[in-house]
């Protein structure tokens, strides 16, 4: 399938490994020009442009804000790693501060910069790899699910202020996938309860399936009842008023009369009338 990206430049940010250079990797096969970030610099790829991007440090943030100026890009692919792992409890405002100006500052700056080249063309993509934490917060990733968070809500908000322009805006939240960062929190978790880190990895998807199906029970026990329409029997038509003879005259009517009056009835206007 052609996805048109022939002859596009592609900027993904943690290009270096893992779902990072997942994209570099097949955007480079759809054809497009691939600027790969990642502190090593190091391509996951030969034919693509390596670049150094720490995002964690300014200078090397604000480097890469002004060569989007020179060098604009169609394609931006926000990806990024993830905070150390913790408790919600006992976060200080440093550890907050850090997780945000490492996850989301630098992230919110180069979408920023890369925005007014797709408007001048009016076209453009910008793809953001968060986490399923978004949609049902990871135990002992407090301060990541806390700052995905706020990704999250300003890529909606961002979306609908540049559709206009003929730009997309999404944010994809994958689950479990074998990447470097998912073995580095079995790791943690093994130290800390004794298992091993495959042992871990298993207890991890069992735990997933089991929140999915509680999940599931739940919206359909909550999902609302189709509402049946209230039977009404249908108002009573009013009986039209019953006919009253006409009292008999005692007197004979004569001949022309009767005539008169039969005629008077067969008339469309005719009906009832005070004499």
């Amino acid at each position: 399938m052609d996805f048109g990206l022939t002859g596009k430049t592609a900027l993904v940010l943690g290009a270096s490994r893992g779902l990072g250079a997942a994209s570099a990797t097949l955007l480079a096969r759809e054809g497009a020009r691939v600027i790969a970030a990642s502190r090593s610099g190091t391509a996951p790829a030969e034919g693509m442009e390596g670049l150094t991007l720490d995002l964690s440090d300014a200078d090397s943030v604000d480097a890469l804000v002004e060569r989007l100026k020179s060098d604009p890009v169609d394609i931006l692919v926000n990806n990024c790693g993830g905070p150390a792992a913790g408790p919600a409890q006992g976060q200080s405002a440093a550890a907050w501060q850090a997780a945000f100006d490492a996850m989301a500052a630098p992230v919110f700056r180069i979408t920023d910069a890369a925005l007014p080249g797709m408007i001048a063309r009016g076209w453009g993509r910008v793809v953001t790899i968060g986490s399923s934490g978004i949609l049902q917060p990871i135990p002992n990733l407090a301060l990541s699910n806390g700052v995905r968070g706020a990704v999250a809500g300003w890529s909606k908000t961002l979306a609908e202020e540049v559709a206009p322009h003929g730009i997309t805006v999404n944010m994809v939240l994958p689950g479990r996938i074998a990447t470097d960062r998912v073995a580095q929190l079995d790791g943690i978790k093994a130290d800390k309860t004794g298992a091993t880190p495959q042992q871990c990895g298993e207890a991890a998807v069992l735990e997933i399936v089991n929140l999915h199906r509680v999940c599931s029970a739940g919206s359909r026990r909550t999902r609302p009842a189709p509402r049946s329409k209230p039977c009404r029997r249908p108002a009573a038509r009013p009986s039209p008023p019953a006919a009253t003879a006409r009292p008999r005259s005692s007197v004979r009517s004569s001949p022309s009369s009767a005539r008169r009056r039969r005629a008077m009835s067969r008339a469309p206007w005719c009906g009832s009338t005070a004499g």
